[in-house]
Order: C-alpha cells, then structure tokens, then sequence
C-alpha cells in the first residue's frame, strides 16, 4: 500500500486536508513514521502484520470511527492518553480547564466522571504535592483511567462511584472539585456528528430534555457539603447553559461564581467558591 493509497480514500467521510492529517497522525503514533519516514516510502515498506493493521485501521475510519479510538490514544495538552469507547475522546477544551485548576494551589482534589482519567492525571502531574482522587460511574471507563495513571507514573485514587447519589463525607474534606459532567440534552442527538453519537458513550455525553442541568446540580448539592470552607468548585460547560449555571450556584449559596470563555470566546467554565 502506497501512501496515497492509504490517505486518499478517507476522502469518503471527510474533506482532503483532514483525510491527509487523520493519515499522517495515525502513522505516526500507531507506526512511528514521520512525514519525513513517509516521503522516504516507509508506507510502501510496510509487509506482514504491520501491513494487515494499517489496511484494519483504514476499514475502522472508513466506517467513521473517530481516529483516536483507531489509534488507541489521543492527545491531551502535552500529552497522550489512552482512550476507547468506554471513555470520551479528550477535548481541548477540556484542557484550558485544566490550567485553571492546577492554578488554584488546591491540596486535596477530586475529579467526578473522570473518563479516561485526563483531568486527574493531568492534576496530578501539574500539581505537585497534591492528592488526586477521581469517580466514574462506569468500571470500563476506570480501567482505562487506571491504565493511563500507571502510564504517566501519577497516584490517583480511583473509585466507582454515581455522581447523582454520592454520599457527602461527615466533614469536609476537598479543597478542589472539579467535574466535566454530561450536559447535552438528548433531543440534540440528531445536530450532532455521527462520528460522535455512533461511537462515544451516550452515558459520558446526554441529559434528559427536561432536566439540562441535573449533574451540575447534584455535584454542586454534593460539594456545598464536602468542599471546605473556600474551597473550589470547576465545571466545563454547555456554552448555551452558561448563564443558568451560573445562577443554579448562586441561588444555592456560592459565595463567588465566576465564568470563563475559552479559546474560541464561549462561556465554557465556572468557579464557584464555597462560602
């Protein structure tokens, strides 16, 4: 197989220049190939298992399974992580929100629905002398968390655990929690890529209709009581719900509630302060 022949018939699901990127990124991580490797016909020099993967990884994407389950990573800020359909795909996004938290100088910290784990791990690589701890309401979706702390050499406490029945400790014990729960109201399936809603589990993304902000609420029930006092709250967003958000934790009695706009200028994240 030729390296066009491997990146050009991607142009069935998507536009030429992202067929030519998804190529030239899957050969790289998954084969360890260069652009430079590439231009030398290290494609064309690839015979046996190695060439029955590449033509295996070709059927996957032709399908329209996303490129980093095909490649079994995806990146995350400076790093990679190990993902696969237990788990969502790391955003960007998700990333900035990061930052923020590992700026709040929080010792005690606690991701709920961590996925894959890039929050957790990413906490606990950014800030030293932290304790991570993380919950995930799927045991397949912590194997993979588990896999990807080992991975990066981090100590994460992981435990299976429903973020809309969690138990609040008999006193408090976070400093930070910080959560990107699902949020996207299950009627908007059908906007939504096909890619996304055929292949990322639907218990990571959707909320009933009715009821858009039912994690928030809960997490933030959950922390007005297991946060200490001054602690940290952090959420990644729906930029549609932004503002509600905002006011479901001023009415439960945050003392500070801040938003903030990511890259691309949408109300992605919040802060609230428990007073």
């Amino acid at each position: 197989m030729t390296y066009h022949q491997f990146w050009h018939p991607l142009t069935a699901v998507c536009d030429e220049r992202e067929a030519r990127a998804v190529a030239s990124w899957l050969l790289d991580v998954a084969f360890g190939l260069s652009l430079t490797d590439v231009a030398a016909g290290a494609v064309e020099g690839l015979q046996g298992e190695q060439l029955q993967r590449l033509t295996d990884m070709q059927q996957r994407l032709l399908q329209g399974e996303p490129v980093q389950y095909v490649a079994g990573v995806a990146d995350f800020g400076p790093r990679q992580f190990m993902v696969s359909p237990a788990v969502l795909i790391p955003r960007p996004e998700t990333y900035e929100l990061c930052q923020w938290v590992a700026a709040s100088g929080g010792q005690r910290v606690l991701d709920i629905g961590t996925g894959s784990g890039c929050i957790a791990c990413t906490l606990a690589l950014d800030m030293p002398g932290a304790t991570l701890s993380a919950w995930d309401i799927s045991a397949e979706a912590l194997h993979v968390a588990r896999a990807n702390a080992q991975r990066l050499g981090v100590n994460v406490a992981f435990e299976l655990c429903d973020a809309l029945h969690a138990t609040p400790p008999e006193a408090s014990l976070w400093h930070v929690i910080v959560s990107n729960p699902p949020y996207i109201c299950r009627s908007e399936r059908h906007h939504m890529q096909q890619q996304v809603t055929d292949h990322e589990p639907s218990l990571a993304l959707f909320v009933p209709d009715d009821d858009p902000l039912l994690f928030y609420r809960a997490i933030a029930r959950y922390a007005l009581r297991a946060l200490l006092p001054g602690g940290m709250l952090f959420f990644e967003l729906d930029a549609a719900h932004a503002t509600t958000t905002e006011q479901l934790l001023r009415d439960m009695g945050f003392s500070t509630v801040e938003l903030r706009n990511d890259q691309f200028g949408r109300p992605r994240f919040l802060k609230a302060i428990r007073p």
